[in-house]
């Protein structure tokens, strides 16, 4: 039993800083290991699914030290076989990035079909496209999948859209591959600029990542070096939607504004006010906001890893805002447990009809993934009385110290792990 118990009501306030970000990090873990020196990753956030990583990472031979809480040092040079433990890399959605750095390194790699959260059909057959049009053989099997090539050779790869994982994967491996590579259509994601220029500052070749048309001439190995990965725009976003949905004023601190934009667009729109600094935003929110509409996309456009967080918001203002998902399938299903909050919203198809209410109320709910999870927290915060949020494994998978950086903002907020704890919290704020 883990859960978050909140006492809601209460304006957040005061100043919080984001941690790296956890999505850029678990493809630099990978692309570290491609060395056979030593990288030394600062700013890694000390969420459960780099935890899980690094394990993977470790079970295959490489040198893993964590020198403190965000700083660890990797090193490939004693790798000793390329079949990545089974259990550990299907926890995990970014196990797959070991695909093309092992693919890349030693023209040989065996990972299981990747997990992480249920938020509709994320295939990997652009990833497995792309190794195959440099000459990699790829077979997928009992739940692994196993990539192969006697050479490695660049080719000009289109993807049919531009999917984050299969270009970061791609990069990975054509690093390493002979001959150039340009990749197509690809995606734009400041993640995927973080990984070209950690590659960069170990010695590969990348050029145009952040545009659609990335070229990269393949080098014969890596080096060690030194990097600091980039703020978590989505963790920041959570805490701007936190903002607005509790009436609050909060400064988010160590955030770069351009990768934020789309969310700093959205709260202008219904009424917050949003101040940019040179590493930070403020968010003031108020009670009087007004509808508007939002569809994700890929960047620079809405994220979709915000939608759930920004429907809390929307379905406390004024009108009716129409939230229209446009990447995955399947990411509405805390639409549910928000009604029993109190909120009034239709999902037809890939489209949420959100009508604002007054208030949300207190209720027992369950995360269904990771950003849903964190949303329904966002909703206990503004809701009058007690919520209990359930399943948060979810949301520690993605959010260091999430209920301790809530507190210290001035939010009623509890880890718990019994009926025993859930109840001394409930008698200690009644």
């Amino acid at each position: 039993m883990e859960q978050y118990v909140i006492k809601g009501g209460n304006p957040l306030s005061g100043e919080v800083n984001i941690i790296g970000a956890k999505n850029a990090a678990l493809a630099i873990i990978a692309a570290a290991i491609m060395a056979d020196e030593t990288v030394t990753i600062d700013n890694v956030p000390d969420v459960s699914d780099i935890q899980v990583l690094f394990g993977a990472v470790a079970s295959i031979g490489a040198v893993v030290e964590r020198v403190d809480r965000h700083t660890y040092k990797v090193n490939g040079s004693l790798i000793n076989t390329t079949i990545v433990d089974y259990e550990k890399a299907k926890k995990i959605r970014g196990s797959y990035y070991l695909l093309g750095a092992l693919l890349g390194k030693y023209r040989e790699a065996h990972v299981a079909f990747p997990g992480g959260c249920n938020i509709g059909t994320r295939p990997i057959d652009q990833h497995i496209n792309g190794f195959k049009a440099m000459g990699a053989e790829v077979d997928t099997a009992y739940g692994m999948i196993t990539a192969k090539a006697e050479r490695l050779v660049g080719g000009h790869i289109y993807l049919d859209m531009e999917s984050v994982g299969a270009t970061i994967n791609i990069m990975l491996a054509a690093a390493l591959a002979e001959g150039n590579t340009i990749i197509e259509n690809a995606a734009k994601e400041p993640h995927v600029v973080d990984v070209a220029n950690l590659l960069n500052c170990m010695g590969a070749n990348i050029k145009g990542a952040g545009t659609d048309v990335i070229r990269i001439k393949g080098v014969s190995k890596l080096h060690g070096a030194t990097y600091s990965i980039i703020p978590d725009q989505i963790e920041a976003a959570t805490f701007m939607c936190a903002a607005a949905a509790t009436g609050g004023d909060v400064l988010i601190k160590n955030v770069i504004p351009k990768h934020i934009e789309a969310i700093t667009a959205k709260l202008t729109q219904i009424g917050c006010e949003v101040s940019e600094f040179d590493d930070a935003v403020r968010v003031v929110g108020y009670r009087n906001m007004k509808y508007t509409n939002v569809k994700t996309l890929p960047y620079p456009g809405f994220p979709t890893d915000v939608q759930p967080q920004i429907t809390v918001v929307l379905a406390l203002a004024k009108g009716t805002s129409i939230v229209t998902e446009g990447i995955f399938e399947n990411r509405f299903k805390y639409v549910d447990e928000l009604a029993k909050m109190g909120a009034d919203i239709t999902v037809e198809g890939n489209t949420a009809i959100v009508k604002g209410v007054e208030r949300y109320t207190g209720a027992e709910v369950t995360a269904p993934d990771l950003r849903a999870g964190a949303a329904l927290v966002l909703a206990g915060l503004a809701a009058d009385g007690i919520t209990v949020v359930d399943d948060i494994k979810y949301i520690l998978r993605g959010y260091e110290d999430f209920d301790a950086k809530l507190r210290d903002l001035g939010a009623k907020i509890e880890y718990v792990q019994s009926e025993k704890e859930l109840r001394k919290f409930v008698l200690k704020i009644s």
